[in-house]
């Protein structure tokens, strides 16, 4: 157990909560799907489907196979670009933002370039609505949790509103887990994006017409006005988000009227709700799940999107995925040096948990086409001055910002050689030296270097260039790869 663990929950009551979760997804995810981009206000009643019928649903499949890649490479490697390996292996779908993405990465980018590049849904539901494998294993950690669902958002939605999405929601569920109050965990979400993105400009309207007594049909109108801009207003992150934040403060705690309520703004109304159910499942466990419902739906998993031919061991009920999802959790927490713990005893949560759990991390606004490696010693990030196209005889920036790894590190600077290892025909203008500091009061532990690149009289479908790094006195090179299309 980390040394700094200041809460510690239940693990059976822990497990409870997880199963809630998945049963609640996966009863949103059935009664939305038959309504699933239908435009108008809706009028909806109850499940449509039979007694028993589970609804396949991308919003669960592709936490299957998140999960199965948390399972073959621990925590510590999981990030954008290990993600997208596994999208290219397992994930079928090629609709939208999914299709974008696999055939950017079958181009040779890699993500989250392959999520920007020409891409006019990274705006779209296809993230935020597969947070709960992320929340489940980071269980009062929104820190955590929304660093995880960013690096698998990043895949299909590069620095779009999609990506924002994702970390409010993640941040939200795993917030839950800890704090009772569904406002403080909608406060601790929307305090881990940007303030200045739509994302989180579309959360605030929904609080603001609820707190000034605005039924909800006049919210639903009120954001769809807001938002019409974005996608023709269609699939959109900002709005749909919205939608399930309206389900879960106008239902008032109840699992029913939220869902109906979020289900009755229509749009993604699969993912509206499934989100809705899942996070209501978090906060209230199984005791918060009607009855009917939960018969009525079942354990069942029934997947669409997975390919099941592969290697990856898809669970077929929600009881398996509990399982398997908790036998991970103590693993991530662990990596993460996480605050939190899960123990036999009774559940051990400060006064101040919500101060302690709120932390202070806040993601950035991303930077279009770039690229983040990790490596023994250093980190890199290499940004493009714009889309990674070439033609022959043009030129393109690159600039590639490498940080040390402190764990590693000793405070003595090191020196770095440069070398491109480049098409035939390409030429290279930059740096060959830098000096890589440790981080101290004058020094933040990183340097930059800046190149231009320059394409021969002819260019390939795909050109790979390859930057070498390679630190004096340390063993292992970085290769850093920058794919360009032409």
């Amino acid at each position: 157990m980390n040394k700094n663990v200041k809460i510690k929950l239940n693990a059976a009551a822990f497990r409870d909560k997880v199963y809630a979760c998945w049963i609640g997804k996966n009863i949103g995810g059935t009664m939305g799907t038959p309504y699933e981009g239908k435009r108008e206000y809706l009028d909806i009643r109850g499940f449509s489907t039979a007694e028993g019928v589970v609804l396949p649903n991308d919003d669960l499949d592709l936490q299957l196979v998140w999960l199965h890649a948390v399972e073959q490479l621990g925590p510590r490697a999981i990030n954008a670009a290990t993600l997208g390996e596994f999208w290219l292996s397992f994930i079928v779908p090629h609709w939208n933002e999914y299709g974008i993405g696999k055939n950017n990465m079958t181009r040779g980018l890699l993500p989250p370039l392959a999520g920007d590049y020409e891409n006019n849904w990274r705006d779209s539901n296809g993230a935020w609505i597969r947070t709960e494998v992320w929340a489940c294993m980071a269980p009062g950690c929104p820190d955590i949790a929304a660093k995880y669902a960013m690096e698998d958002a990043k895949v299909d939605h590069g620095a779009g509103e999609g990506t924002f999405a994702a970390a409010f929601v993640a941040a939200m569920q795993a917030a839950a887990f800890v704090i009772p109050d569904l406002r403080k965990c909608i406060d601790i979400g929307l305090s881990k994006i940007p303030a200045d993105s739509r994302m989180a400009d579309s959360i605030r309207l929904v609080l603001e017409c609820y707190d000034a007594g605005k039924t909800s049909r006049e919210t639903r109108d009120t954001v769809l006005a807001r938002n019409a801009d974005i996608g023709d207003g269609w699939f959109e992150a900002p709005s749909n988000v919205a939608y399930t934040v309206l389900g879960l403060l106008y239902g008032e705690g109840d699992f029913k009227r939220s869902m109906i309520e979020a289900l009755n703004c229509g749009d993604d109304t699969d993912c509206t709700g499934a989100t809705v159910g899942a996070t209501l499942g978090i906060l209230g466990g199984t005791a918060a799940i009607p009855d009917d419902w939960a018969k009525h739906i079942g354990d069942d998993i029934i997947t669409v999107s997975v390919n099941r031919a592969g290697t990856c061991r898809v669970p077929s009920t929600c009881t398996k995925l509990t399982d398997r999802v908790i036998a991970q959790t103590p693993h991530v927490l662990f990596a993460n040096d996480a605050f939190v713990a899960l123990t036999e005893g009774e559940d051990v949560i400060p006064e101040n948990a919500e101060e302690i759990i709120r932390g202070s991390v806040t993601c950035a606004a991303l930077t279009e086409y770039t690229t983040h490696f990790e490596y023994p010693f250093a980190i890199a990030d290499v940004t493009l001055d714009r889309a990674p196209d070439i033609e022959p005889m043009g030129e393109i920036r690159v600039s590639v910002k490498v940080t040390n790894r402190r764990a590693v590190l000793d405070n003595k600077p090191y020196c770095l050689t440069a070398r491109w290892w480049l098409p035939e025909g390409f030429s290279v203008k930059g740096r060959q030296t830098a000096v890589l500091f440790h981080k101290n009061s004058h020094n933040d532990g990183s340097c930059t270097l800046e190149y231009t690149l320059t394409a021969g009289e002819t260019v390939a479908a795909t050109n790979r260039c390859v930057l070498e790094l390679v630190a004096e006195g340390r063993p292992a090179p970085m290769y850093i790869p920058v794919t360009l299309l032409g």
